[in-house]
């Protein structure tokens, strides 16, 4: 039997007032870099993951909930001073191999609605990040982080606080994300989420069902580039080609 389409709730979709961008594997393609830092020192400590591991457990969210993990799965507490040390080493290799993920300069360009950064990377991380990659004053103050909220993704509180910010309801809200845990606090937001399978940790991904892989069931669709977010909600503005979406 099929189901009768929600045309008013697809059009709410089309529409969105504000895009809400996540930053690692989103607007920088940092994830890759990020995971084999990590996992390089982990080796230290006598734990031995791999980079689909590090998708699985860690993508999305901040170090501190990271090390909780590393406690929790291999009964090892990290010391104070490891998050520094990994900070250091990524930095380091972020001066000479960081860049932007593809197309995500044409998707600022053509844009018609207000857009924004939330992000459970801590703040000097993400300022010199965009920093590296010439994009930090594209977004100006808007970058909200996992430290001005209590709690991080998949809590829904990082994109609440930052629609709050933007003065713009929730259900006006398209949320871009890479990581399960953030789809789940968009939706939780009661958030439109898009499902981002371009960044260079997440193209094996990109023919895997969104609802298997352990990502959630809602109300989001994926996309592997950004000009698809202009098919799927064209109400974010023009594409790169000129051809104009949305009313």
């Amino acid at each position: 039997m099929q189901h009768k389409t929600d045309h008013s709730a697809r059009n709410r979709l089309l529409e969105p007032d504000l895009l809400i961008l996540d930053c690692d594997g989103v607007v920088i393609d940092s994830e890759v870099i990020s995971a084999e830092t990590l996992i390089a020192l982990l080796s230290g400590w006598d734990i031995q993951i791999d980079v689909a591991f590090v998708r699985e457990h860690f993508l999305g969210r901040s170090f501190p909930t990271v090390a909780g993990c590393v406690y929790d799965l291999f009964g090892v507490r990290l010391p104070a001073r490891f998050e520094s040390d990994y900070r250091q080493r990524l930095f380091e290799t972020f001066e000479t191999d960081l860049r932007l993920v593809a197309g995500v300069e044409a998707l600022l360009d053509h844009l018609t609605v207000p857009f924004c950064i939330a992000t459970s990377s801590s703040p000097i991380r993400v300022a010199r990040s965009l920093e590296l990659t010439g994009v930090r004053a594209r977004f100006g103050d808007r970058v909200f982080t996992a430290s001005e909220v209590a709690h991080g993704k998949p809590a829904p509180d990082l994109f609440l606080h930052a629609a709050r910010k933007m003065n713009t309801a929730p259900d006006k809200c398209l949320v871009v994300e890479d990581s399960s845990v953030g789809l789940q606090a968009a939706l939780s937001a009661g958030m439109h989420a898009a499902w981002f399978t371009g960044g260079a940790h997440m193209r094996k991904m990109a023919d895997t069902d969104i609802e298997v892989a352990g990502f959630p069931k809602g109300p989001h669709f994926k996309v592997s580039a950004f000009d698809e977010l202009f098919d799927q909600a064209p109400g974010i503005g023009r594409r790169p080609d000129g051809e104009v979406h949305g009313s």
